[in-house]
């Protein structure tokens, strides 16, 4: 096997004397956030977002790690909250002992389960053929939802209450930020072991079936019992995904298993980008500020979704996480070098462009509603009935189109041209 498609996956500029403050910034972060970000629907969206991470995260273990498309990763979340769901009843009447906390665990235990007992059959493939049969699957274990009312509830789902047993450290887990607390908690373990997984022998074997598992063979690994390992842990870590979610909802229902929600978390982890460990994260943060903060602003949430999984798709095919060192090396370059100018250019253009969409998109969808009353936007009143309205968004989004290239090259020129040259040309110069 070539040592690319061994460290393809791999987390690069991590030393290991990094390691300690990247994990230590990670968790002061986790802490903070909601001291921030204090509102009751702020609190609401971070539990969210520190779950949606989990599943990403999950899922990125056979996606990204090991090249398998799966349609139907709902099934070990949705089974994972279902299973929680009832623990955490049976916890309330006294049946049995389990602390709130510890309820992730029977989510993992759910989620493994059930990949331990459908994954060495539909492992045996992959590709196309492992994404329609996840799919299938996925599509068999919602419809049961319905068939069997008993343990999914029928429409109406299986509801609990979060708040029961003994008190930890005077934490009854009604509060959002309580609960915030204890998803971010299970996120930062769930990170942590998927991080190293991507660093052990396992994960360097899972990179070289996704990149070439006939060389896998010849080594002396069996791609199909990789393949299944892979499933197997995924399924568990998405258990804990949907073990958080029934805990911050504290109700499970078959909107869980559905498709839609294994369309979310594929979508999240490709806006992200599978080809870093960050990106699912990144993209599962995006994911929710797109489908849970941007509703409560514009009714036209889903138009500005389908934008940005186009944009990357077209602009980003490694996701929005490959973006960022180049990004990062610019900024840096230009700051260096002092192109204020050039970057305020290439700045006021992305704004034009951005303003002008928002614009057209707010104009189209006030329109598509019927209504003849003014629209508030940037702190003016548009009317969809006004051509000015009309005119002044297309001239603005114009001229962001036509200006953000050329200054974007400009911009490149520049760093280009005032660029240093190495002292090791002038020696190489002056030894000819």
């Amino acid at each position: 096997m070539s040592t690319h498609s061994l460290t393809a996956n791999r987390p690069n500029n991590l030393t290991p004397n990094r390691m300690p403050l990247i994990w230590l910034g990670f968790a002061i972060v986790l802490v903070v956030a909601p001291h921030i970000f204090t509102s009751s629907l702020a609190l609401s969206h971070l539990t969210q977002i520190s779950t949606m991470m989990v599943l990403a995260l999950s899922y990125n273990v056979l996606l990204g790690q090991s090249g398998m498309l799966s349609f139907g990763h709902a099934a070990f979340s949705g089974l994972g909250a279902f299973m929680s769901v009832h623990a955490m009843n049976l916890a309330s009447d006294g049946s049995i002992w389990l602390p709130l906390p510890l309820v992730p665990i029977v989510g993992a235990i759910t989620g493994l389960a059930v990949a331990t007992l459908i994954g060495y059959v539909i492992t045996r493939t992959s590709g196309v053929t492992f994404a329609m049969i996840t799919l299938g699957i996925g599509q068999m274990v919602f419809a049961s939802a319905l068939m069997f009312p008993a343990f999914f509830g029928g429409e109406g789902g299986v509801s609990t209450n979060r708040v029961y047993g003994n008190y930890l450290f005077d934490w009854d887990f009604g509060p959002q930020i309580q609960v915030y607390y204890l998803a971010a908690a299970w996120l930062f373990i769930c990170v942590m072991a998927t991080f190293f997984l991507t660093r052990t022998p396992l994960g360097r074997l899972l990179n070289g079936v996704r990149d070439n598992e006939e060389r896998i063979s010849f080594i002396g690994f069996d791609p199909h019992l990789l393949r299944y390992m892979a499933l197997m842990i995924s399924g568990l870590f998405a258990g804990i995904g949907g073990a958080l979610m029934a805990i911050n909802f504290e109700i499970a229902t078959d909107e869980i298993l559905s498709l839609h929600e294994s369309g979310a978390v594929l979508l999240f982890t490709f806006i992200g980008g599978t080809g870093t460990f960050i990106g699912p994260m990144l993209g599962a943060l995006v994911g929710i500020m797109l489908t849970k903060f941007l509703p409560d602003y514009t009714a036209g949430w889903q138009i500005y979704l389908g934008l940005v999984f186009m944009l990357v798709v077209v602009y980003a095919p490694g996701g929005i996480s490959s973006l960022l060192k180049p990004g990062l090396d610019v900024l840096r370059q230009t700051l260096a070098q002092r192109q204020y100018l050039s970057l305020l250019r290439l700045t006021l253009s992305a704004l034009l462009l951005l303003v002008g969409v928002i614009t057209l998109i707010e104009l189209m969808y006030h329109r598509a509603t019927g209504t003849s009353d003014p629209m508030p936007l940037f702190g003016l009143l548009l009317n969809h009935q006004s051509f000015v309205a009309w005119a002044v968004g297309a001239v603005i989004l114009l001229a962001g189109m036509l200006t953000i290239k050329p200054a974007g090259r400009a911009l490149l020129e520049r760093l280009a041209v005032d660029k240093p040259e190495p002292q090791g040309d002038c020696n190489d110069k002056h030894h000819s």
